[in-house]
């Protein structure tokens, strides 16, 4: 597998299935990746809208598998989210979260449910 950065060219791939005790990667934890990455970025232009800017946004992807008939499928994504802001107040960092949620890439491409747990710190 390539992509046009190079990132994923010594990226070691499972077919496919959830690797249980292994190093290499599977296409859950890409697609994981990719929505946690997306959301932080998203997360981040809203404050920025908002005019607050961010000291930190962390965000990590849980997806939970089933294995159905069709094989393996994304049931659920949770996003679990903790940003330093020194200047906002939790209704509006909670409001950004909502409509970074609603706004990212990553979330408007998948068919899924996400739900999303976000703390601020100060």
């Amino acid at each position: 597998m390539s992509t046009q950065s190079g990132v994923l060219l010594r990226a070691r791939i499972s077919p496919g299935t959830p690797p249980l005790e292994s190093s290499d990667t599977d296409p859950a934890e890409l697609i994981a990746a990719a929505h946690a990455g997306s959301f932080s970025l998203a997360l981040a232009n809203e404050l920025r809208s908002a005019g607050s800017a961010s000291d930190h946004i962390i965000t990590t992807a849980t997806v939970t598998l089933e294995h159905l008939k069709a094989g393996w499928t994304i049931m659920n994504i949770h996003l679990d989210v903790s940003a330093k802001l020194l200047k906002v107040s939790q209704g509006r960092f909670i409001d950004a979260t909502v409509r970074a949620k609603t706004c990212c890439l990553v979330s408007r491409l998948l068919r899924t449910n996400i739900s999303m747990n976000a703390r601020l710190e100060k």
